[in-house]
């Protein structure tokens, strides 16, 4: 079951103008043949001229998600405030629910992200976005939907970030209920995508919860290590005392550290300024 805290509480830091965001919600942005709908909400920045287009930040939020709560997790604080800062700082933000129920049904959530990204760049005109210049923002259990755009490249987007991420599902897989593919865990484990040497994928940046649990730790300090060897564009960022989710849980000056240089690398690989502190 997710802290209750990411619920309710806002991340911990914030910008000038984060209410006069444009917000608009519950758009379907893919149907399934039984009739079920995956919805998004796009937060779009306020005063935009006409025709001006922004960059934008996809947030894939983490799992598994227990089945009587995956259609709200976009309206949980974090991502509500998460929209309204980027927004804020002059992106379009984009948060959506995807349904991750079951490590060993990864492959559902990962065809919702898919389908997510190709609204966002159809419908692009419509929210003002340039659908060339996208950051993919993942936290937790979205570790692994990072795996896809580190083997190939899609289209539009510059940068990754993760915070607090599982990054490979092959130490676990046999501990997941029902068991879990090899071939499966391979395919969406961050680290095991990556090549030996000469990474050619978009930047990349990482921020790791010190106080975390140590198995979430090995993955992300492996994952560091390969980049690395790999010569990848990768910023790492510690919060020694930080909790998993220190962005909502720990107020504290390098939480927001972390937030204000998260943002200003989003900035830098997207192609926007960005006001980063609040």
């Amino acid at each position: 079951m997710p802290d209750t805290d990411l619920l309710t509480l806002p991340v911990v830091h914030s910008v000038p103008g984060m209410e006069a965001v444009e917000v608009r919600r519950d758009l379907v942005y893919r149907r399934l043949a039984d009739g079920t709908e995956r919805t998004m909400d796009v937060y779009q920045p306020p005063g935009l001229a006409a025709g001006e287009r922004r960059p934008g930040v996809v947030f894939v939020h983490g799992g598994p998600v227990p089945e009587e709560m995956w259609t709200q997790v976009k309206g949980w604080g974090i991502f509500t405030s998460y929209g309204r800062l980027l927004a804020a700082s002059g992106f379009v933000a984009a948060t959506f629910n995807h349904r991750f129920l079951r490590l060993r049904e990864i492959e559902e959530p990962a065809a919702d992200i898919a389908a997510a990204l190709s609204f966002l760049r159809e419908g692009a005109e419509g929210f003002a976005l340039d659908p060339d210049r996208l950051a993919i923002w993942a936290f937790s259990g979205g570790g692994p939907h990072l795996a896809p755009f580190l083997r190939r490249e899609v289209p539009g987007v510059r940068c990754l970030v993760a915070y607090y991420t599982l990054l490979d599902l092959r130490p676990i897989r046999e501990r997941v209920t029902g068991g879990m593919d090899e071939e499966l865990a391979a395919r969406f484990s961050p680290v095991a995508v990556l090549p030996d040497t000469s990474y050619e994928g978009p930047p990349l940046l990482i921020a790791r919860a010190g106080l975390d649990q140590p198995w979430i730790n090995d993955t992300i300090d492996a994952f560091v290590a390969r980049a690395l060897a790999a010569n990848a564009p990768l910023d790492v960022l510690n919060h020694p005392r930080g909790r998993h989710g220190f962005d909502v849980l720990d107020a504290d000056e390098r939480s927001r550290e972390i937030l204000a240089r998260t943002l200003a690398f989003v900035g830098t690989n997207v192609g926007t300024n960005v006001r980063t502190h609040g």
